[in-house]
């Protein structure tokens, strides 16, 4: 790779990060690493450390920085000698959630970093993890699948690489993915999500997003990270979901099963309210997670190193069917006329806290209550 080039790269991204040695020999190396870099106009002196910081550009791909490396007698190929080929960036902030043109979009794909993402099923949660990974990230490349262009201008819009599931690149790495996609929309769900995760770099994160739906709990029973999940045999549905989970963690990623989402204007209260009767009971235990609480607990989790662990998404505070609905009807948030829970028996649901996934995360919502956020949306509109 030419020092030209190096330096081009260089001009693409503002982020630094430590570029060491290792060995007896260190010094020696350093100060050629040094020279090597400085022609190219990238390096410079750390006076906090005395080591050398170099442009992520400068390496934009791992075939790089070994050609450098081997010319001048380093034989270690990672980003940092001497460290793992994979670690984790701190967040980094942005201004806003930026709606980035079309050029944006093609920028970043040209300069491509360590932390692009691939998010398959680029719905509503999955365009809204698109945004707020471009807030934390803002040099990064991420791309949404589809199935169909109907939301490609929408994505665009968003900063977000557009791409069909059918023009999509088998052999396209990604250091970081993730699966939005629902069974529903899918022929061959499990064999989409193994495509998905052969994608995978293996640096970075694989997430899958499953549902809470899996868990097997008594009615009106306490359910966490823990608790035992249905049988195979029983439901087609929670099959599908429990087989795309083991060819997730099977290779090293990550699954969150995520409660009920919903925004003001999204999520079952809409599709109660336009029903007619609904064949629910009233009182029946109802467990939820707000879109942007879901998008934001996805990226922490894409954030960790962890491989092969089971997260659970959920505000922890369950409620009741007719409570929820009693605090819609009373912000006036959904338009139509409800026609009331009619089931006087079956199930009674159940009760879901993730405190195991709040304490190792370090992670809490941002609405920690329905209700609250509902009957706040409320007073705002006044």
């Amino acid at each position: 790779m030419s020092f030209s080039a190096v330096r081009q790269h260089c001009l693409q991204l503002l982020w630094r990060s430590p570029l060491s040695t290792r060995g007896d020999d260190s010094s020696l190396v350093g100060d050629r690493l040094r020279h090597c870099w400085q022609r190219a106009g990238c390096g410079q002196h750390h006076s906090g450390s005395g080591g050398l910081w170099v442009s992520n550009a400068c390496l934009p791909d791992q075939q790089g920085i070994v050609d450098v490396s081997r010319s001048i007698g380093v034989a270690d190929s990672g980003n940092r000698l001497g460290a793992p080929k994979s670690r984790t960036v701190p967040r980094r902030k942005a201004a806003s959630m930026g709606h980035s043109s079309a050029a944006g979009v093609e920028e970043r794909e040209t300069a491509g970093t360590e932390n692009d993402l691939l998010i398959v099923g680029a719905g509503t949660l999955g365009s809204l993890v698109g945004q707020l990974w471009q807030k934390s990230f803002p040099h990064s490349r991420v791309v949404g699948q589809t199935n169909t262009t109907n939301s490609h201008d929408r994505l665009r819009s968003m900063g977000i690489e557009p791409v069909t599931k059918a023009e999509a690149k088998a052999d396209e790495k990604f250091p970081f993915i993730i699966f939005c996609a629902p069974p529903s929309q899918s022929e061959d769900y499990v064999a989409e999500v193994r495509a998905a995760a052969s994608r995978w770099s293996g640096t970075g994160s694989l997430l899958f997003t499953s549902s809470s739906a899996v868990f097997d709990v008594p009615d009106g029973g306490l359910c966490h990270e823990d608790a035992p999940v249905i049988a195979k045999g029983v439901s087609p549905r929670v099959d599908r979901l429990l087989n795309a989970e083991e060819a997730v963690l099977s290779v090293g990623g990550n699954v969150v099963r995520l409660a009920g989402l919903y925004s003001l204007k999204r999520g079952p209260q809409v599709f109660w309210m336009n029903k007619g009767p609904v064949d629910q009971r009233p009182d029946y235990a109802f467990n939820v997670i707000h879109y942007e609480d879901a998008a934001d607990l996805c990226i922490v989790i894409m954030q960790k190193t962890t491989r092969g662990r089971v997260f659970v998404g959920c505000d922890g505070s369950p409620v009741t069917t007719q409570a929820l609905m009693d605090a819609v009807l009373r912000a006036g948030a959904v338009e139509g006329e409800f026609g009331g829970f009619v089931r006087k028996e079956g199930p009674a649901g159940k009760r879901m806290q993730n405190d195991t996934t709040r304490e190792f995360l370090g992670w809490k919502p941002k609405y920690p209550s329905s209700i609250s956020y509902i009957e706040g949306s409320l007073k705002v509109a006044r």
